[in-house]
């Protein structure tokens, strides 16, 4: 039987767009717009100048803390611009614009080959820094931090999370099908640099096709598949150590605190192609859906690449977007133009019809429950949203639990009075933030 939680909900998952579609390969970009923070944590300073030559593979800006994670050309050419460009995140940030010379010429020495069984975990989380991982789900996190828990956390149980519960969105259900000894490999990278002997794999039952091909892949290799049942958000990291492995992560926890990391599909597969042929994170697969776009696919993409490109190898539009959101409609982020460069977290690009929304006056809340029923984590939704609206940011965190909230919209999905509750939610913790950051400082 199928694995759930409490709480969540149940929207058409849409995915039936673009689910049988195999992954196609986007042509070389005539221009690429890499921007230098692609992750949670410090941006990167660019290493290379206007008029600079540079390779595929290649550092165009480094790391300057811990929390960060390098940015590499995602074709060869020259640099041509480096400056303030649209971000799908941050609004904007600085980009280095390279002109492709039509060569896609690697960085010498690049891709290699190398035996990741000889290496010792050291190397090889050495190895996921400087290919500039970082977790490919949307968050972003760089993966060689996650892999790096102190020594008081020790981690006896890795999981892979390929639930992709956010509907219309198949990139990952694409990848396991056509990916699968990656995706395995990867793992089995993983689990040497944590130094743990238990895998597990959740996906939800919505892909019995992946859930098969994973079984088979993953007999020999000690790790267990574990179908999850279809409903949003399944995929939610503590949601899923508490469905896999009934251990629940404390208020204000990490997965680290329960012994546990969790990395998504496409993470897996970078770490292979990193470890094995020194290949770092340039490209990624998305999916580019929703009913405003004529032919919906799933693309592999350059970094750097624009949601326009992406779009016009759909064909283009068939109706005019009511809203452009990068990632899913539960938790991603509206687009104000097509400009915007693919990033390493560009799980999808959805394109929204009129058909597709169901927009509405924000009314006051006519306290239903609806969204405690729905909320995963245990919290009050509509008290939270109240007092963020309020400007009592404080109380939100102190008394209601306001960073417990993974702000997966389901609340939002099920309030009948249209309430904005994870606007709400994310103001108060930006406010709080920043009543933390100037009381330190």
């Amino acid at each position: 039987m199928a694995k759930s939680f409490r709480g969540g909900v149940h929207p058409d998952d849409r995915k039936r767009y673009t689910a049988a579609k195999p992954i196609e390969v986007a042509p070389i970009p005539q221009k690429v717009i890499i921007p230098t923070r692609q992750h949670i944590g410090a941006p990167c300073a660019p290493v290379v100048k206007v008029g600079d030559l540079v390779k595929k593979g290649q550092v165009i800006a480094e790391a300057q803390a811990f929390v960060a994670s390098p940015i590499h050309a995602s074709t060869s050419g020259k640099v041509v611009e480096i400056a303030e460009y649209p971000h799908p995140v941050f609004g904007t940030c600085q980009a280095v614009v390279i002109e492709s010379d039509g060569q896609d010429e690697w960085a010498p020495g690049l891709p290699l080959s190398r035996d990741w069984q000889s290496m010792d975990a050291k190397e090889l989380k050495e190895i996921v820094r400087l290919a500039g991982l970082v977790g490919m789900g949307g968050a972003t996190f760089p993966t060689h931090v996650k892999m790096s828990p102190p020594p008081e956390k020790p981690i006896d149980a890795f999981i892979l999370n390929g639930a992709e519960c956010e509907p219309y969105l198949t990139a990952d259900h694409r990848v396991m099908l056509e990916q699968t000894g990656r995706i395995v490999t990867g793992m089995k990278i993983a689990m040497k640099i944590l130094g743990v002997s238990k895998g597990f794999v959740g996906i939800e039952e919505n892909k019995p096709d992946a859930i098969e091909v994973m079984r088979k892949a993953c007999t020999d290799a000690g790790i267990e598949v574990v179908p999850l049942k279809t409903k949003y958000p399944q995929g939610a990291e503590k949601t899923l150590i508490k469905v896999i492995l009934d251990r629940e992560v404390p208020s204000g926890g990490l997965p680290m605190d329960v012994g546990v990391v969790v990395q998504n599909v496409g993470t897996l597969v970078a770490i292979a192609d990193a470890v094995e042929k020194g290949i770092p994170l340039i490209e990624r697969v998305a999916t580019v859906t929703g009913g405003a776009i004529a032919e919906p696919k799933n693309i592999l993409l350059r970094i750097g690449s624009t949601f326009a490109q992406a779009v016009a190898m759909c064909g283009g539009f068939k109706e005019q977007p009511v809203k452009v959101i990068m990632g899913g409609p539960m938790m991603g982020m509206a687009q104000r133009t097509l400009d915007v460069p693919v990033i390493k977290g560009t799980s999808g690009i959805l394109t929204l019809s009129e058909a597709d929304v169901n927009v509405g006056p924000e009314r006051p809340c006519i306290r239903c429950g609806r969204c405690v029923e729905a909320c995963p984590m245990g919290l009050i939704p509509s008290m939270l949203s109240i007092l963020g609206e309020r400007g009592a940011y404080s109380a939100a965190k102190e008394e209601y639990n306001l960073l417990d909230c993974v702000e997966c919209g389901s609340c939002v999905y099920a309030c009948p009075a249209k309430r904005n509750i994870v606007h709400y939610i994310k103001l108060s913790k930006a406010q709080n933030a920043a009543a933390a950051a100037a009381q330190k400082k």
